[in-house]
């Protein structure tokens, strides 16, 4: 069960879109409470201090330059975290498989899609898989035991 499971989670793009929407979503709202709670007053401090630091005011129109650097940072951080948590070692690991040094997904045998095909046909007749006594593969005609 769990091979098939890590065989669907290593297919395709899977594990990308699971990581841009679960893990891109959690981790950056707590990077973006980090410096919110903590950058934001140090930027504020280097900017002047006080309600007006990390702003300027031109012809009455305020700039906030220290919210433009505090999303530059919340970005770096999480595209940091997320590379080198997840893709770096998904990467590693396709290396791994390309190089034969860990099995790809599991792909079916001949016999088993015959197998798959010969009970298909017989759902569509009506006549349901049913067991066949002469083993998987082998074909039973009509008459034969």
């Amino acid at each position: 069960m769990f091979k098939g499971f890590k065989d669907f989670l290593l297919r395709g793009n899977v594990v990308e879109l699971a990581v841009a929407v679960v893990i891109g979503a959690a981790f950056t709202a707590l990077v973006s409470q980090f410096t919110a709670s903590f950058l934001e007053p140090l930027i504020a401090l280097v900017g002047g201090g006080g309600l007006e630091g990390g702003t300027f005011i031109i012809n009455g129109q305020v700039f906030d330059w220290a919210a433009f650097v505090n999303a530059v940072i919340t970005f770096v951080i999480t595209a940091a975290v997320v590379y080198f948590l997840v893709v770096l070692p998904l990467n590693k690991l396709m290396e791994r498989r390309k190089r034969g040094e860990e099995a790809g997904p599991a792909e079916p045998t001949q016999v088993e899609l015959l197998v798959e095909i010969r009970d298909l046909l017989r759902a569509q007749q009506g006549a349901g898989p049913g067991r066949d006594p002469s083993g998987p593969g082998t074909t039973t005609l009509p008459g034969q035991l």
